[in-house]
């Protein structure tokens, strides 16, 4: 569906799918704002009637994602006989003035983010529970689903619609005709990278020029060290940042990057999945709502992975980056019946059935969906997810906005470059780290 992204206290993000450059602020980025808001003059009805037209904003400009939510919004039309009005708008710039977009004139229903980014649009008002919707559609979700989709004052914000896992991804028949097996300690999946490369193979395909991909290997690689517990306490509440246990972290990170991308921080991630494809690499840490976009057509059963390897035996594999996507209702909607309506409908089994028709790199949140009508890719990502002790969420959703973009992606792109720096930049992270939740608090 969407991607996940960091957003700053000044509405600020970086896309998962790309990051706006320079240039494009140069262009004119202050204008963007009234952009994203053109739609927002729906030709909705108010009242308490649920009818007429919601007005949508929809961060999926781009074609694949804009079709597959133009036979949603048809098919929504059908059972609910309501008309969507949608805000077309990209998905960098979407993000890049949320904030700015919720406080303004924003359309009835948005797409956005579980957890921690639904949280703080929550926390700042800028968001009505939908209390009502959830007691429609919760026999239809798990304890888990509903607890991502609660503010901290314990209502519900958001209707989850889709969710993926991050994982080791890889082409199967490459491995097939290799003999590789897939790893479940570091230390065979060291041994396989170093089998890769006698085989003129690059062994990971990691690209970090939009500087949010590596996010996901410092998940896992703090995961699988100190445990999901630990990740979370660091990501939500900023204190450790300067410890043994992250130095750890970057440690261990260390080990992996001879067996990178050439030029990995000049490249895409879309450039990095093609590597997978075209079988020039032989594994890549992603989340299969990217990649799975790559492998599509009769590539699309040739898409493996497995967990991210076991570090420390005593949180083993235990612990999945599964982010999950969705809608919201901003604070004064002018259909708010008809804001509940749809969001009642996108909440059902049946719904997100036509999604994934159409986009088949995500996987449902309703319980109910025809799993017989899944990819393989998709069909696995089941049964990773399912065995999961905990679910995280990715480090832009987990922990404050205001740190996960200015602070963590610099800093991580400056380890990437100069990994030998580690005490200093810890020390630089925590002193940040410090000052925002002291701003925060």
């Amino acid at each position: 569906m969407t991607s996940h992204d960091a957003v700053s206290s000044t509405g600020r993000a970086f896309g998962r799918r790309s990051l706006l450059k320079g240039t494009l602020a140069a262009a004119g980025i202050a204008a963007l704002p009234s952009a994203l808001a053109g739609c927002a003059n729906s030709t909705s009805s108010g009242g308490s009637e649920a009818s007429g037209t919601v007005s949508f904003g929809c961060n999926a400009a781009v074609p694949e994602p804009k079709g597959a939510y133009q036979t949603l919004f048809t098919a929504a039309k059908q059972s609910t006989g309501l008309t969507v009005d949608v805000n077309w708008v990209d998905h960098n710039t979407f993000q890049n003035n949320i904030t700015t977009y919720l406080q303004g004139n924003p359309q009835d229903v948005y797409t956005w983010f579980a957890g921690e980014r639904m949280q703080y649009f929550a926390a700042q008002g800028l968001a009505s529970n939908v209390n009502d919707v959830w007691d429609k559609i919760g026999g239809s979700y798990s304890d888990a689903m509903k607890a991502q989709s609660k503010g901290s004052d314990g209502n519900y914000y958001f209707v989850p619609f889709d969710y993926y896992p991050w994982a080791v991804f890889y082409s199967k028949s490459l491995w097939a005709s290799k003999g590789y097996e897939a790893p479940t300690t570091w230390d065979d999946f060291i041994t396989l990278a170093n089998k890769m490369k006698s085989d003129k193979l690059i062994p990971l395909a990691f690209t970090d020029k939009d500087g949010w991909p590596a996010m996901g290997t410092f998940d896992y690689l703090n995961m699988r060290i100190n445990g999901f517990e630990s990740h979370i306490n660091l990501m939500r509440t900023g204190q450790g940042w300067n410890t043994p246990q992250v130095t750890a972290v970057f440690d261990q990170w260390k080990q992996l990057i001879p067996y990178y991308s050439p030029g990995f921080l000049g490249l895409t991630w879309q450039e990095g999945a093609n590597q997978i494809l075209n079988k020039q690499a032989g594994m890549m840490v992603l989340g299969l709502d990217q990649i799975g976009t790559i492998f599509t057509g009769s590539n699309a059963d040739d898409l493996g992975f497995f967990p991210f390897p076991e570090i420390n035996a005593t949180y083993g594999q235990d612990a999945v980056e599964a982010p999950i996507d969705g809608f919201m209702v901003c604070k004064s909607p002018k259909n708010s019946a008809g804001a509940s309506k749809l969001l009642e409908y996108l909440g059902t089994a049946g719904a997100q059935q036509v999604w994934l028709g159409s986009n088949p790199a995500d996987i449902a949140t309703a319980s109910g969906v025809d799993k017989s009508k899944y990819t393989k890719p998709q069909t696995a990502a089941i049964s990773l997810i399912d065995s999961a002790k905990n679910l995280s969420q990715f480090m832009d959703r987990d922990t404050l906005p205001s740190f996960a973009d200015p602070v963590m992606l610099p800093a991580i792109q400056q380890f990437l470059s100069s990994p030998n720096d580690v005490p200093s930049l810890l020390k630089n992270i925590d002193a940040q780290a410090k000052t925002i939740w002291a701003t925060n608090s």
